[in-house]
Formats: structure tokens, sequence, C-alpha cells
């Protein structure tokens, strides 16, 4: 953050040829100069660059006001607070006004008068863009006094007449004024809440109790919705979805590679994660959202992996903490026991009672099988199932070390067990432990081994 300017009074501001700006322009400005510049506009999203995106930078070129349409987990959120970045860092207020008011530009009876009276001498403040940015969660018992005012029966006891704006405690969407207002979940919104968004939105004048006050907020309504709230359930106003210019719809990612760049970015890991184990996790969450056992409707949210790669990781540091190993890194067996926590994340189709642990247990198999075949192919492990000769078994587990699962280990020849750590670029026992298990786990799953698990360990052989 750059330090806040120093210029205090109006007149001092008038003096630096500072020009106003409407929010509008100084996002399109903005957004221009980083295009123009090669800059991203938007770090932290992934997958979303020839699809989303190009959207939303020519809806704010054009100065609409936009609502994102997705499912659960696909990062409206994010991407609607990604907007702060494009605002000026720091921009003037009016010193005490309510509304944020910009001294060249007042737009209330009371802080022109102020003017009038104070001159050059009107103090001013300085406003970060963090503080330009206001969310509200759409609930229904959301109210008009929240989201645009009430009449503030205080100031009505002091002496003032009702109808002076001096009564008005103002709500969400004025008091960001010169800011971007995002409204997560609008068709939660009751009727009369889009009712009373519209002059909001369209001429920019605000009602309450009756009376109409003029008064031309300079802000920017974005919003998110799931698609089948906001189109096919009737759960919002025409007029209202007439008022936002841009509707864009989002998506999850549809790469592996970004998927993966989504966990490893927001996933708070207290443990060594491989990156092949984010992988398998990445590839099980986009087949669940591929599988027609589950709710597509309701999405499966990047949520999902991210907590089950922290699940993961807790697993590893738990069997870390309790056996005394040196290094706390995450194996096969962490993944499949964090799924018994993560299946309640969840929602299966009706015709599926019963099923869903074997749902999930298939579409795990399914995503490790395809990521050790990807990591694997071309490397010839016969020695080791040849090795495992039926008088030989190799225990591994949630409370087996890496130490104990590598020193189980048939001997085999050719430095097969080299080669497949280098594979997955192993180098700790806990890394070369964690890439063995999956080379024994695709042995089983290609059927050229068995497999017996029972109370937290498993037997290959």
């Amino acid at each position: 953050m750059s330090e806040r300017p120093q210029i205090s009074t109006a007149g001092a501001l008038r003096a630096s040829g500072l020009t106003v700006k409407t929010l509008r322009e100084e996002l399109r400005a903005n957004l221009l100069a980083r295009l123009a510049s090669g800059e991203n506009p938007w770090p932290g999203l992934h997958g979303l660059s020839r699809t989303v995106l190009p959207q939303l930078e020519r809806a704010l070129i054009a100065g609409h006001d936009v609502v994102l349409l997705g499912e659960r987990g696909q990062g409206k959120t994010r991407l609607l607070r990604t907007l702060v970045g494009l605002l000026d860092e720091w921009t003037p207020a009016v010193e005490g006004s309510e509304l944020r008011e910009h001294p060249f530009n007042p737009i209330t009876d009371a802080t022109r008068a102020r003017i009038e009276a104070e001159g050059d001498d009107l103090p001013i403040v300085w406003v970060h863009r963090d503080e330009r940015y206001a969310e509200k969660l759409a609930t229904p018992d959301t109210s008009v006094a929240d989201l645009i005012g009430d009449v503030d029966p205080m100031r009505v006891a002091e002496g003032r007449r009702l109808g002076d704006p001096e009564t008005i405690h103002f709500g969400l969407i004025p008091r960001s004024n010169r800011g971007i207002v995002a409204i997560n979940e609008l068709p939660d919104l009751a009727e009369r809440i889009q009712v009373a968004m519209l002059n909001v939105m369209e001429e920019r004048d605000i009602q309450i109790r009756g009376y109409v006050l003029r008064l031309p907020l300079d802000v920017l309504v974005v919003a998110s919705a799931n698609p089948e709230d906001y189109t096919n359930r009737g759960r919002i106003i025409t007029p209202l979805k007439d008022r936002f210019g841009a509707e864009i719809r989002t998506h999850y990612p549809i790469e592996l590679a970004d998927e993966v760049a989504v966990i490893e970015q927001e996933a708070e890991l207290v443990a060594t994660v491989p990156p092949v184990i984010l992988e398998i996790l990445g590839r099980f969450t986009r087949a669940l959202r591929e599988s027609p056992s589950v709710n597509q409707r309701s999405g499966v949210s990047a949520r999902f992996s991210i907590a089950g790669a922290e699940t993961v990781a807790a697993a590893a540091r738990h069997r870390a903490t309790v056996r005394g190993e040196p290094d706390a890194v995450a194996r096969l067996v962490d993944l499949e026991a964090a799924v018994d926590v993560l299946g309640g994340k969840i929602e299966f189709e009706s015709g599926e009672e019963g099923r869903e642990w074997d749902v999930l247990a298939h579409l795990l198999r399914t995503a490790t099988a395809d990521a050790v075949r990807a990591h694997l192919r071309g490397l010839d492990l016969g020695p080791l199932v040849a090795a495992l000769d039926g008088s030989r078994t190799v225990v591994t587990g949630e409370q087996v070390t890496a130490r104990e699962l590598l020193d189980a280990l048939p001997e085999v020849p050719g430095g097969l067990y080299d080669a497949v750590a280098e594979r997955f670029d192993a180098g700790n026992d806990g890394e070369r432990a964690s890439a063995i298990e999956l080379a024994l786990e695709g042995l089983y799953l290609a059927r050229r081994i068995s497999k017996e698990s029972d109370d937290g360990e498993t037997i290959y052989g």
C-alpha cells in the first residue's frame, strides 16, 4: 500500500490539478491501462481467461452493472472482490460526508452548504480503494432499510421535519457512493427489496417512506446468482434483470492444470502434499462433476478439492506427530481417509441412496488410475509384481510411517524404486514412500497384484 496523500483541504486539492472522474470512468481507465501494458488485471483467477474474463472486461469498459451466474464454488465472489484492484488506490472525499462525496462534485444539500461556507478550507480525507467495496449476502430477512435506508426516528425527535434528507439513515448502497456494491445470491432478496433497487440502478435516486431523494449516486452494482434461481424459478423480478447490463456465466476450470492451480493457491496445508496427490484430487473432483450419480444442479464446489487437500495434509501431520516422523508427507492412504469426511459435501441424485460411498470409492479409484498411468507410462513394473510372489507382502496404512513402508519393500533389480521416485520427483523418505505406494495402487488397479484393507491397514501382495 502506498502512503496516504498529504493534501488535506479542497483548495490544495484544486491546486494539485486533480480532476473529477466518475466511478465507471475510473474503472474503465485503469482496466484499459493494465490491458495496454500487458499486466494481468485478474490475479489469482485460473481457467477463466478465454471465457469469463473477456466478457467482464467488455462489460466494465461499457460501464454496465454486472450479474455473474454460476453454481457454487466457481469463484464468483472472488471475481467480484478482484474488481477492487481496478479502483484508484486513494480517492478524496469531503470529511464527515456520510456518502463519501467528492469535494468538487457534492450530491447533498448539506455538503453544498458546507462548500459554500468553507470554500477552499473545506477539509478532505483520503479513502483507500479497499474501503470502496461493500458486500452483502442476500437473505430473505434483508430489509429496504439495510440496502437503501430509512427514516431515523431519533433525528426526527431532534426537531427536523419528516421530509428533510437529514432525517434519513442511509443503507448500504447509498453509503457505497463512488464505490462497488456486491450482492451475493441476488434471487434470495424478497421482491419488495428488488423493487427498491430499481431506481438506484437506473434513475440513480432513492425512495424512502413515500418521498424521493434526488441523489445522483455513483455506484456500480454487481451481483452473483445461481442460474437456476435466476432464470427458471422466477425468484427475481424481470425489471431488475433488465437493469443489469451484462449477465455473465461462470464455470468450473476446464483444464486439469487450472483445477490443481486453484487447490495450490487456496489450500492452507500443514504438511507436504506431493503434486500428484493434488492432481488426483483435481481428477476426482472433475469426475464427480461429470458423474450422473451426482446432482449437477448443486455443483461440486472447488472448496471440495481445497478441503480435501487440507484434510490430506492434516492426516499426514497427525501421523508424523504420533509416530515421530521427521517429515510430514501425504500419501495415498491419507487421500482415502479424507474422502470419508468429504462425502457430506456432495449432493447425490435421489436414486442413489445407499450407494454414495460406492460411487465415491469408484471415482477415486478411477482418478488414481488415470494419474498413475499418466506418470508411470512406459516404466516396467514387472520386477515388483514378480517380487510379490505370494510369500511377500507390503503393508501400509494411516499410521504406517514412510520408513516402515520402505523397509518392508522386497528387493527388486535395476533400481526400479529409484526410477519410480524420479517419475514423481520424490526426494526424502516421505515422498519416496508416497511414490511407491502410488505404484503399488496402480498395479492393484491394473489387476496385477491384490489388495486387502482392514482397520486402517492396507496389504498389497
